[in-house]
């Protein structure tokens, strides 16, 4: 065995010398079962590696200690500041030629420091991890799902957000061809509207439940049913209603998954009548269930914003208002809990008004913003960026699909079609 394994380092220094990487991965796939069977004496050969030199040799390496469950001889600890090294040294034009055994690399990587409950000392490693197999910033990798579960697990939500908050524009070879499970792609966006969600981000939070929703499938995902649940409840909170998804929507959605979500549809048509009474009634009922979602906590939110959207109507139909008058109309306890979602509002920027302590009267403004500052200028101008930026883009991809032989393939086969009734009509 010690001489198979002294011909694997000689093949992966002499084949890693000569830069010819296609040959040495198919080196390596034969290879793996040997790595495997010899686990125990892998830290000795990787010690003879360079994770820069032969960054595939020791990709291989790790990959076969991965697969094997924690031990004396496969050390948590070890294995650990093995991968930090190869990660943060390893060379992205060879780690390119085996995208998809690094992206498992990650995966296995992330749910070992799940298991063991050290999810933040993954995070930093596996951002590094995506800026080796990017070819741009906006495409998406399958490590971006870990790295979202990753600061979920730790609540350390900022690394994720410098990733969800660049628009994606391509997604990357190991998802979109590769043997990769589409549920990366799936995970991406659901963890990316939990994270948008524990910030309070309601509109981007919105925005990437309802890609998760209306991926193209032919089956149930329960990824996309618990995107679903939230969707309705970020939605809720959010707009103060339930939106229509696009008319490209899958069909299993209406189907399948809208029956699962019942309870789901039943808060947000309590919710339209714009009675606390009735959507407590249908909270108690199904709290149950809320719980076993783990969605308990939205939900509270959702019955808080419908107070915070009751005083927002008040806004419009009257100029002053006492507390207690806001209280009663808006179903709250007292004058001084209405106080408190008053000053909120305020705070958060929901409304425009001013309480005077003497009398308890609340006095409800226009918006300030004249627009005719610098900073609102600079925001014009950032917005129109990406406008344009965007249509360029949007310019880019049409000329691509006009492009791809299965698009003119399929829409010169429609044309046929179209001709044929009139080629008949003219042979009469």
């Amino acid at each position: 065995m010690a001489s198979q394994l002294e011909g694997f380092v000689n093949s992966v220094v002499s084949l890693s010398a000569d830069g010819n990487y296609s040959q040495l991965c198919e080196e390596l796939n034969k290879n793996l079962d040997l790595l495997k069977k010899n686990v125990s004496s892998l830290d000795t050969v990787l010690g003879t590696l360079d994770p820069q030199l032969h960054s595939l040799g020791v990709l291989a390496i790790l990959y076969a200690k991965y697969s094997q469950p924690v031990s004396p001889t496969n050390d948590f600890e070890t294995l650990v500041s093995q991968t930090q090294l190869f990660l943060s040294m390893c060379n992205g034009e060879q780690i390119r030629f085996a995208v998809e055994t690094y992206a498992n690399l990650a995966h296995q990587f992330t749910t070992m420091l799940i298991e063991h409950k050290q999810p933040l000392r993954g995070i930093d490693l596996l951002v590094k991890a995506v800026t080796k197999i990017q070819m741009h910033e906006t495409q998406l990798t399958s490590i971006h799902a870990d790295i979202c579960q990753l600061c979920l697990a730790s609540k350390c939500m900022k690394p994720a957000l410098a990733l969800l908050d660049v628009d994606i524009t391509d997604v990357s070879k190991e998802i979109r061809g590769g043997q990769s499970d589409v549920s990366y792609f799936l995970c991406y966006y659901y963890y990316g509207g939990m994270i948008y969600t524990a910030v309070k981000n309601w509109s981007r939070s919105c925005y990437f439940f309802e890609v998760a929703i209306t991926v193209p499938a032919m089956a149930v995902s329960h990824i996309m049913l618990e995107a679903y649940k939230k969707y309705i409840l970020v939605c809720l909170i959010h707009h103060g209603k339930m939106l229509m998804l696009p008319k490209y929507t899958s069909g299993v959605v209406n189907r399948f998954i809208k029956p699962l979500s019942q309870a789901y549809h039943d808060l947000a048509n309590s919710y339209s009548s714009m009675n606390p009474a009735d959507v407590q009634t249908v909270v108690a009922k199904h709290t149950e269930q809320f719980t076993n979602d783990q969605n308990i906590g939205l939900v509270k939110q959702v019955v808080a914003s419908m107070y915070r959207k009751n005083i927002q109507r008040l806004t419009k139909t009257f100029l002053t208002l006492s507390l207690s008058d806001i209280a009663r109309r808006c179903h709250l306890s007292s004058a001084q809990e209405a106080e408190k979602y008053v000053l909120d509002m305020i705070d958060d920027g929901d409304i425009f008004a001013a309480i005077n302590k003497k009398d308890g009267m609340v006095r409800f403004k226009d918006n300030p913003e004249k627009y005719d500052n610098p900073k609102m200028l600079m925001l014009m101008d950032e917005e129109m960026r990406k406008c344009i930026q965007l249509d360029t883009k949007l310019k880019e991809m049409e000329q691509e699909i006009t492009k791809n032989p299965q698009f003119v393939q399929k829409s010169m086969g429609i044309r046929e079609d179209d001709d044929m009734p009139s080629l008949v009509a003219g042979s009469k």
